[in-house]
């Protein structure tokens, strides 16, 4: 029989070798959408794979948070569509093998460019590797003893289910990342615009200070050409 330390090489090497063999793409991405234009990008997805994907719009310049998103398939055919939305999150397993299209549509915008923070994840459910694992040789270095004492496809299986956990628990956090990013930004529009009208009220107050300051002096002031002018208007008045 196999010593223990054996086993858990063995074990170990075929964890490694399932997580290389098995097939989970990953991506995040910040990307800028300009005003009157769309944004899209292809993932090739195999049929029975699930495509899982998340975003959220963290900044609209001068405008709403909200943008137009779909995921067409390689017929060009819409499987997931959100319109004028600040975030979403859509999970589908795909039947049919090919380019799918995931887009961010901002055409409805004339003047401000949204940014969008997504993430792509594409998952393998399948266990047709874990035949092929079984298949290359590895039954030959453990016994059938071995192998139910140790329960190696529990352990496997737990291995698989953490690594999924923590592979989410990272998007997540992410994700918390970007909902901050985006309040921030809002924070900042909101405090350029309450700077921006502030000067605006302060200078059409001074102005509106100095205006009357002026003409309280033309009516004292026998020089001022406006001292005429009042001279002139009160004549005609009790004329």
């Amino acid at each position: 029989m196999a010593s223990h330390s054996q086993i858990y090489l063995v074990l170990l090497t075929m964890f490694l070798v399932h997580t290389s063999y098995s097939r989970e793409i990953e991506r995040e991405m910040t990307v800028e959408v300009k005003a009157g234009t769309e944004e899209c990008f292809y993932e090739m997805v195999k049929a029975g794979e699930t495509l899982d994907v998340e975003y959220q719009v963290i900044d609209g310049g001068q405008g709403e948070l909200d943008i137009n998103f779909y995921v067409a398939g390689p017929l060009g055919t819409v499987l997931v569509q959100d319109l004028r939305r600040g975030e979403g999150s859509h999970r589908t397993t795909m039947s049919e093998q090919g380019d799918y299209r995931i887009c961010w549509d901002n055409t409805f915008s004339h003047f401000n460019t949204k940014t969008v923070f997504f993430g792509v994840m594409i998952e393998n459910e399948n266990d047709d590797d874990d035949d092929d694992l079984w298949d290359s040789g590895f039954e030959a270095s453990v016994t059938a003893e071995d192998i139910y004492e140790m329960k190696i496809e529990d352990i496997k299986g737990a291995m698989d289910r953490i690594r999924g956990h923590l592979t989410k628990s990272r998007f997540m956090q992410d994700q918390l990342r970007a909902y901050e990013a985006r309040d921030r930004n809002v924070a900042e529009n909101n405090c350029s615009k309450v700077n921006t009208w502030s000067i605006v009220n302060v200078v059409i107050m001074l102005v509106t200070g100095i205006i009357q300051v002026v003409l309280l002096k033309s009516l004292f002031d026998d020089k001022s050409r406006l001292h005429g002018i009042w001279k002139k208007g009160a004549a005609s008045t009790f004329s």
